[in-house]
C-alpha cells in the first residue's frame, strides 16, 4: 500500500524439545544456513542466528505480512524435517512447543546482534532458564511456570 512505512524488529528464541542437547556443533552452521533461507523466503531479514545444544536465538526485521507465529511454525517444521532428512541428529529430534518473541527498537540491534551471536561464551557463565526467565522479566511478560519451556534443574558442567 502506498505512503506505508514499517520496522519491526523481533528477537525470536526457543528450544530443542526436552532442552536435549541435540544440536551439534559438526552441523549448527548448515543449520543456521538452512534457517536464515526460510526467513528470507517469506521476505524477512535475518539479522543474526545462533543455535546452542539445546536453543535457538534469531533477530529478524520483520515483514508484516506473515505471522509471527506461522513464521516460526514454518522454521520449527521445515527444520525438523531437514535434520530428520539427513540424519543430522542420532537422537529423535523435535522443537519444543512455544517460543519466545521479544520486539526490539532500530537503536538496540547492534546491542541484541552481538548478543545472540555471543550465546556461546555467555552460557558458560548462565543458564538458559536464567536467560529466558530474564527476557520475560525485563519485557514484563506475565507468565506461568507450567506454560515455560521444560527446564530442567542442571549444573552449567552438565551441559
Amino acid at each position: 500500500m502506498a505512503n506505508t512505512y514499517t520496522q519491526f524488529y523481533f528477537h525470536l528464541v526457543f528450544a530443542v524439545r526436552n532442552r536435549d542437547a541435540l544440536i551439534k556443533k559438526e552441523w549448527k552452521g548448515e543449520l543456521e544456513r538452512y534457517i536464515t533461507g526460510i526467513v528470507q523466503n517469506y521476505r524477512h531479514k535475518m539479522l543474526a542466528v545462533s543455535t546452542m545444544p539445546d536453543h535457538l536465538h534469531i533477530l529478524i526485521g520483520y515483514n508484516v505480512n506473515q505471522l509471527i507465529p506461522e513464521l516460526v511454525e514454518e522454521v520449527k517444521t521445515s527444520s525438523n524435517a531437514l535434520i530428520k532428512e539427513k540424519k543430522l541428529s542420532k537422537f529423535k529430534f523435535e522443537w519444543q512447543r512455544g517460543y519466545g518473541a521479544f520486539t526490539h527498537s532500530h537503536s538496540q540491534i547492534d546491542k541484541v546482534i552481538k548478543y545472540i551471536l555471543s550465546q556461546e561464551g555467555h552460557h558458560k557463565k548462565r543458564s538458559f532458564k536464567d536467560e529466558f526467565l530474564e527476557m520475560l522479566e525485563k519485557n514484563e511478560i506475565i507468565y506461568w511456570d507450567e506454560y515455560l519451556f521444560d527446564f530442567f534443574n542442571v549444573s552449567h558442567d552438565q551441559k
